[in-house]
């Protein structure tokens, strides 16, 4: 792997990394492929994010909490140096390719084609590094009859089967209140990254990590397909449980709350039927196997709802907890910040804004807390070395002159004739 000069915008002392010493320049917007950026950059990859001077990345606009836009990019731009540069102009694809020579990853999730049309494809990037990996995150992938659609993840968990499979029967299937297809998608190109990044290892060249939203989120589907394929099957919505497993599903406690249980196993069965104090169940035929259990679904869910309702939820868990019966909560995101498992292993961590100084108005100058980097490695366990910079361009000058050389009139002229800002 290429090595490179230490982050000079760090703002906290981190262990290194298990990509560190790896360059990955970002091209592309929103969810799917910057989540992959994110991803290399929590291992320790030095991810330059590229952005167009008159068009910065709409997510830094985006969030749900009021005045909150920063929040949403302070995790998804995290440990990435921000870069204005025009690629639609000559200069600032000179720029790209001289920045590209000095890469190991470069990921871009625009519609296929885009590259290509800016007269920097594959063919043009690998001339130039053989080595070069390239991720190509899209709605439909680089191929087929739907490639140069638009795609986004709501779309993207529809046509793939995922978004029927959620909901009650009978009901409009609903999405979960995240863009999953996204995140998916920049999941399985970071796999792809990493893959390719060790076949390089062995053959000297790079390739081509093409992943798609569609894709992705067929990918999960467990059986569904065999299942069709073989026998006709075609899985259905089945509400809070999943259809022919069971005990698995949520019930309501006296005090009103969600309590999950899991004990679809005949072991764990075993021990749920002993906290009910039916040690009974267990041996019954109607509940002594998985297929019986699934056979008698519903008559069962009805009996241990009843059950479940006579205890406070904290209660609940506690006895089935003292029985090691799989159970937990259905939690916010209020109740997941003060879970003591999530903060005994250090899941919240502290977001710094690089590009404010003490005297910036307009956004919260505090560190903001945001989950840390999954999964940890116990040698090189990578971490946020600050949050994404809400200030558009915040690094150009330092990465221009930290690896091209530039001096401050030659960023000046680049400056006045628009190509970076």
């Amino acid at each position: 792997m290429t090595t490179h000069s230490p982050f000079a915008s760090a703002t906290t002392d981190t262990p290194q990394g298990a990509l560190d010493g790896l360059r990955v320049l970002e091209l592309g917007t929103l969810i799917a492929g910057p989540y992959c950026g994110r991803l290399l950059g929590d291992m320790g990859a030095d991810v330059i994010k590229i952005e167009a001077p008159d068009r910065p990345d709409p997510l830094r606009d985006w969030g749900q909490a009021e005045g909150g836009h920063q929040y949403f990019w302070s995790v998804h731009a995290r440990n990435k140096r921000c870069v204005n540069l025009d690629l639609r102009t000559e200069a600032g694809r000179r720029i790209f390719l001289d920045l590209v020579a000095t890469a190991d990853v470069v990921v871009e999730s625009f519609r296929p084609g885009t590259l290509e049309r800016w007269g920097v494809g594959y063919d043009v990037l690998r001339k130039i590094s053989p080595r070069l990996v390239l991720a190509r995150v899209s709605g439909y992938g680089q191929t087929g009859p739907y490639a140069a659609r638009p795609g986004y993840a709501s779309v993207a968990e529809g046509i793939s089967g995922l978004r029927h499979l959620n909901g009650f029967p009978g009901q409009a299937p609903p999405r979960i209140a995240l863009s999953l297809g996204d995140s998916l998608a920049g999941m399985f190109a970071f796999q792809g990254v990493l893959a390719a990044l060790i076949a390089r290892e062995r053959t000297g060249r790079g390739q081509i990590v093409d992943a798609a939203l569609t894709e992705a989120a067929l990918a999960i589907q467990e059986s569904t397909v065999p299942d069709y394929h073989k026998t006709g099957h075609v899985r259905q919505p089945s509400g809070t449980r999943l259809d022919r497993v069971a005990p698995s599903n949520l019930y309501r406690t006296q005090d009103g709350l969600w309590v999950i249980i899991a004990a679809n196993q005949d072991t764990l069965f075993a021990r749920l039927s002993a906290a009910m104090g039916r040690p009974d169940l267990a041996t019954d035929p109607r509940y002594a196997t998985h297929t019986a259990r699934g056979d008698h679904q519903d008559e069962l869910d009805t009996l241990i709802a009843e059950w479940a309702a006579g205890f406070p939820a904290a209660e609940l868990i506690e006895l089935l907890t003292k029985f090691e019966v799989v159970t937990g909560p259905v939690n916010t995101v209020a109740e997941v910040m003060a879970d003591p498992q999530f903060n005994a292993r250090e899941i919240f961590v502290d977001h710094v804004d690089p590009s404010l100084g003490p005297g910036d108005t307009g956004f919260d100058p505090e560190p903001v807390k945001g989950v840390g980097v999954i999964p940890k490695l116990s040698e090189t366990a990578g971490g946020v070395r600050w949050g994404g910079p809400s200030r558009p361009g915040t690094h150009t000058d330092e990465v221009l002159t930290e690896i091209l050389g530039y001096d401050a009139d030659r960023l000046a002229a680049l400056r006045d004739q628009g190509t970076i800002s």
